[in-house]
C-alpha cells in the first residue's frame, strides 16, 4: 500500500515534467518557486546513555576481547539459504568464530558444575571435622599477619563484588527506565510517519501549484512581446542603424557649425580690414607728431641728442604688420550652405530614430493574434494538470494508509501496558538476583566489622569474645550462602551473555557498520529465486539493483522516497510524465511569427540630396593657407605697450622740460591706440583662427565623408528591408527559448524536489534506528550486557571470597580446644 501512495504522488507530481532538449538554451530569468513546505521531524533517532554510557563502552571492550573477530557474512548467508554445513569447514569456521563465548560459556558451565559440588563436598568434610571443621587452632608465630591479610584480601574481594552488584543494579534500573521512556519515543514515530502521510499531499499540491508561476512569467512576457522580443530585434538591427543616424545627426550639426564659422570669417574679416586701416592713419599720426617733436633745438643739446636719435630711428616700427584686405571672402560658400539648411536635415533624421524605436510597437501588432493561441496553450496545460490531479485517488489512499497506521499505534499503545507489567517481572527477578549477592556481602562485612572489633589478640582461641566469634559465624554465613547462590547466578551470567553477546557482536556491530545490510543485500538471500529481494517485492523485478544498504542511506540523509525506492524503475517521470507537445506547441507557434518592418525608413531622399548639396558646397575651396598666414601675424610690427613703456623710459633721461613731457604724452597717446584699436583687432583674429581651423576640419575629405554616411544608412535601410527577416528569426528562437526555459526551469526543480524533498522518508529510517539502534541495540543488548557483567564478575569474585572467608573465620571463632605449652 505505501509504494502504491508512493508511487501516485508521484505520478501526479510527474504531469508536470518535460525531457524538452533545446539546442540553444539562453539564460533565461531565474525563477522563484519558493521552498517545498516540510515539517520537521521530532524524533531524534539517537540516544546517549549518560553516566552509564561509561560501563557500556567497557563491557564492549570485553566483548571485543571475547570476540576480536570480524563479522562472519558468508556464514550468516550460509544460515539464512539454509546452506550451513553443506560444505567441510562451516563447522570450524563458526567454532572459531564462537571461540571466545565457547569457551567462556564452557567455563561457566564448569563453574555451574563444580562450585555446587565442591560446596557439598566442603560442607561433608566439615561435618567430620575436617577441612578446618576442627574447632582447634594451632598457635602460629605469624598468625596476626595470616589474620590481617587473610581480612584484606577478603574486603577487597568484597569490594570488587560490590562494584559488580551496583554496575547489575544499575543496568537492570536502566534497562526498566528506558522502557517506561519508550513510549514517548514510539509516539514520536508515529507522529512523524503521520506528518509523512499529511504532508505529502501538500507537498504535491504546491509543486502543482508552482506552475502558475511558470505560466504567469511566460504570459508576462507574451505580453510584453514588444519589449521582449521586439526590443531584442531593435538591440540586434540597432548595431548597425544607430551608428548609420548618429553619423547622418552629427553631419547634421556639422552642417550648423560650417554656417557659424562661415559667418564668423565674414564678419571677422570685415573687421580686421577696418580696423587695420584705422590702426595704420592713427600710427602714421603718431610718427609725423614723434618726429616734429624730436626736430625740436632741445634735442642738438648734448645730453639729448643721444636719446633723441635713438627713438629717431624706432619710428619705423610703429607700422601695422598683419595686411587683411588681400584676404577672398566667403560670401558664395555661405549663400549655398544657407540653401542646404533651407532643409532641416536634423528633423529628417530624428524621424528615423522614432521609426525605428517603434519597432516593439510593431512587433506587438502583427504578434497579436499567435500570442493568443499561445496563451491558450498555456491555459490548457493548467487545465489539464488539474484534470489530471482529480482523477487519482490520492486522498483513497493517504485514508487508508492513515487508518493502518492509526490501528497500529493503538495496538502498541493497547500492549504497551503490558511490555512494562512484564519489564517488571524481570527488574523484579533481576533484583532478586542482585539481592543474592548483596546477602552475602552483608554476612561478609558484618563478619569482617564483628571480627575486627571484637578481636582481642591477647585472648587464647578457646577465650575469644562473643562478638570475634559471632564474626566468625557471619562469615561462615556468607561462605554456605555462597554455594547456594552462586551456581543459580552463574546460569543467568551464563544464558544473559551468550544471549546478549552475540546479539551485540552479530546484530547491533554490523548494523552500525552497515554489514549487516550488506548480508540482506545479497542475491537470492532471502527468496532462491530473487536477486535482489527488495526489488522483487516493489518492482515485481528482482533484477533492479535496489539494496537495503541504499534505501536506509538515502532515508538516513532525507531524501525523497522517489530517490530512495529508486522509483524511476517503476516508471520513469521524463519519459510518461512530460509536457514536451505543449512546449513542442508554443515553440511552433513563435516560429511562425512573422515580422515586416519595411515601414521603417531611416532617411529618405530629401536628406540624402541634402548631405550630398553640403558636400558640395565649396568650402574645401577656401584658402586656408592664406588665413592662416595673417592670422599668425601679430597686428603691428612692435608691441605698442612696450614701445609706449620704451619711450616714457628715454623721456626720463632727458632733462626735464618740455621735451620730456611731449615725448611722455606721445607714449600715453600709443597706449590709448593699443587698448582701444589692437586689442580688439587681436580678437576678431582670434575667432577668425577658430573658425577657419573647424572649416578646414570640415572640409577635409568632405565628400568622402558626406559618402560614407550615405552609404551606412543605405546599409541600414537594406538591412532592415531585406535582412531584417534573418535577424528576426534569430531573435525569435532566442525568445521562444527563452519561454520554454522558464518550462524546463519548473520541470528541473519538479525533479529535484522530488527527488530530495517531496515524502522525505527520513521517519523510515528513524523507526529502523529506533527499532535496532535504539531499542534493541542500545536499550536492551547494552543493558543486558553490563548485567551479567557484572553479575558475573561477582560470582567469580566469590571463589576467593570464600577461601579468605573460610581462612578468616578461624582467628574470630571461639575454638573447643587450644595448644597447650608447659613453662
Amino acid at each position: 500500500m505505501a509504494v502504491e501512495l508512493c508511487l501516485l504522488l508521484l505520478l501526479l507530481c510527474g504531469s508536470t515534467i518535460s525531457e524538452v532538449q533545446p539546442i540553444y538554451k539562453p539564460p533565461p530569468g531565474t525563477l522563484d518557486f519558493g521552498f517545498v513546505p516540510a515539517k520537521t521531524y521530532d524524533t531524534g533517532a539517537y540516544h546517549e546513555p549518560g553516566a552509564i554510557g561509561i560501563l557500556f563502552k567497557i563491557v564492549h571492550a570485553f566483548l571485543y576481547l571475547v570476540q576480536p573477530n570480524t563479522f562472519p557474512q558468508d556464514l550468516i548467508r550460509k544460515l539464512a539459504q539454509q546452506q550451513f554445513g553443506n560444505t567441510q569447514g562451516d563447522y570450524q569456521k563458526a567454532i572459531y568464530y564462537e571461540i571466545g563465548f565457547i569457551v567462556s560459556a564452557a567455563l561457566g558451565l564448569l563453574f555451574i558444575l563444580l562450585l555446587p559440588l565442591v560446596g557439598l563436598c566442603f560442607c561433608m568434610c566439615r561435618c567430620c571435622d575436617n577441612c578446618g571443621g576442627e574447632m582447634h587452632q594451632r598457635q602460629k608465630k605469624n598468625a596476626d599477619c595470616q589474620r590481617s591479610c587473610f581480612a584484606t584480601f577478603l574486603f577487597v574481594a568484597s569490594l570488587i563484588i560490590s562494584v559488580g552488584v551496583l554496575c547489575a543494579y544499575a543496568a537492570n534500573q536502566h534497562l526498566t527506565n528506558q522502557v517506561r521512556g519508550a513510549k514517548k519515543l514510539v509516539n514520536s514515530n508515529f507522529k512523524d510517519l503521520k506528518i509523512f502521510l499529511n504532508d505529502t499531499p501538500a507537498q504535491i499540491d504546491y509543486l502543482v501549484n508552482q506552475y502558475n508561476t511558470t505560466k504567469d512569467k511566460a504570459l508576462s512576457d507574451l505580453n510584453n512581446v514588444g519589449p521582449v522580443l521586439g526590443s531584442r530585434v531593435q538591440e540586434q538591427l540597432g548595431k548597425e542603424v544607430r551608428p548609420a543616424l548618429d553619423a547622418a545627426l552629427t553631419m547634421a550639426g556639422a552642417i550648423r557649425e560650417t554656417k557659424e564659422a562661415l559667418e564668423n570669417v565674414s564678419v571677422s574679416v570685415e573687421v580686421l580690414q577696418e580696423g587695420t586701416e584705422r590702426l595704420h592713419a592713427n600710427l602714421t599720426d603718431v610718427k609725423m607728431h614723434l618726429s616734429n617733436t624730436l626736430n625740436d633745438s632741445a634735442c642738438n643739446a648734448a645730453q639729448a641728442a643721444s636719446t633723441c636719435n635713438i627713438i629717431r630711428n624706432s619710428l619705423a616700427q610703429l607700422n601695422i604688420n598683419a595686411n587683411f584686405s588681400g584676404l577672398p571672402g566667403v560670401s558664395s560658400q555661405l549663400a549655398k550652405i544657407n540653401d542646404v539648411l533651407k532643409i532641416d536635415l536634423s528633423s529628417l533624421v530624428q524621424k528615423g530614430y522614432a521609426a525605428f524605436n517603434d519597432t516593439p510597437d510593431l512587433v506587438v501588432n502583427q504578434t497579436r493574434n499567435i500570442l493568443s493561441d499561445i496563451k491558450s496553450v498555456l491555459e490548457s496545460i493548467g487545465s489539464n494538470i488539474t484534470t489530471f490531479t482529480r482523477a487519482l485517488p490520492v486522498q483513497k489512499i493517504l485514508a487508508d494508509l492513515m487508518v493502518h497506521l492509526t490501528q497500529s499505534e493503538a495496538y502498541v499503545q493497547d500492549y504497551f501496558p503490558l511490555v512494562e507489567q512484564y519489564d517488571f517481572y524481570r527488574w523484579l527477578g533481576c533484583l532478586i538476583l542482585c539481592c543474592m549477592l548483596v546477602l552475602i556481602l552483608v554476612f561478609y562485612y558484618l563478619g569482617l566489622l564483628c571480627g575486627t572489633c571484637g578481636y582481642d589478640k591477647h585472648a587464647s582461641p578457646t577465650t575469644r569474645g562473643c562478638i570475634s566469634n559471632t564474626g566468625g559465624n557471619f562469615l561462615m554465613a556468607g561462605v554456605g550462602f555462597s554455594f547456594l547462590f552462586s551456581w543459580v547466578l552463574m546460569i543467568v551470567v551464563v544464558l544473559t551473555f551468550v544471549t546478549g553477546g552475540n546479539v551485540e557482536k552479530l546484530v547491533c556491530e554490523p548494523f552500525e557498520d552497515k554489514n549487516l545490510f550488506k548480508v540482506l543485500d545479497t542475491p537470492y538471500l532471502l527468496n532462491k529465486h530473487w536477486k535482489n529481494y527488495l526489488a522483487g517485492i516493489i518492482f515485481k523485478n528482482p533484477n533492479v539493483n535496489l539494496t537495503f544498504e541504499k534505501v536506509y542511506s538515502d532515508c538516513k540523509e532525507n531524501k525523497g522516497i522517489y530517490t530512495s525506492l529508486h522509483l524511476e524503475y517503476l516508471f520513469n517521470v521524463n519519459e510518461l510524465l512530460n509536457i514536451s507537445m505543449y512546449t513542442e506547441d508554443v515553440a511552433l507557434k513563435i516560429e511562425h511569427i512573422q515580422i515586416n518592418l519595411s515601414k521603417i525608413i531611416l532617411l529618405d531622399e530629401i536628406g540624402k540630396e541634402n548631405l550630398l548639396n553640403f558636400s558640395s558646397s565649396g568650402i574645401d575651396g577656401i584658402d586656408f593657407s592664406a588665413y592662416l598666414t595673417e592670422i599668425n601675424k601679430s597686428v603691428t610690427k612692435v608691441d605698442l605697450l612696450s614701445f609706449a613703456n620704451d619711450l616714457e623710459a628715454r623721456a626720463d633721461q632727458l632733462p626735464k622740460g618740455a621735451l620730456e613731457n611731449a615725448l611722455k604724452g606721445h607714449a600715453n597717446n600709443i597706449r590709448m591706440i593699443h587698448n582701444q584699436q589692437v586689442v580688439p583687432l587681436e580678437q576678431a583674429m582670434s575667432t577668425l583662427n577658430q573658425s577657419i581651423r573647424l572649416l578646414k576640419r570640415t572640409s577635409s575629405e568632405l565628400m568622402v565623408k558626406v559618402k560614407n554616411v550615405i552609404s551606412a544608412v543605405n546599409a541600414a535601410q537594406d538591412l532592415i528591408n531585406n535582412n531584417a527577416s534573418q535577424v528576426i528569426v534569430q531573435e525569435t528562437k532566442k525568445y521562444m527559448d527563452t519561454i520554454i526555459g522558464y518550462f524546463e526551469q519548473y520541470t528541473e526543480w519538479v525533479k529535484e524536489s522530488i527527488s530530495m524533498e517531496v515524502a522525505a522518508c527520513k521517519p523510515i529510517a528513524n523507526v529502523i534506528d529506533t527499532a535496532v539502534d535504539i531499542f534493541l541495540c542500545s536499550y536492551i543488548a547494552d543493558s543486558v550486557n553490563t548485567f551479567w557483567f557484572g553479575l558475573g564478575g561477582s560470582s567469580m569474585f566469590l571463589i576467593p571470597a570464600i577461601i579468605f572467608a573460610v581462612k578468616l573465620s578461624k582467628y574470630y571463632r571461639r575454638m573447643d580446644t587450644e595448644d597447650v605449652y608447659d613453662e
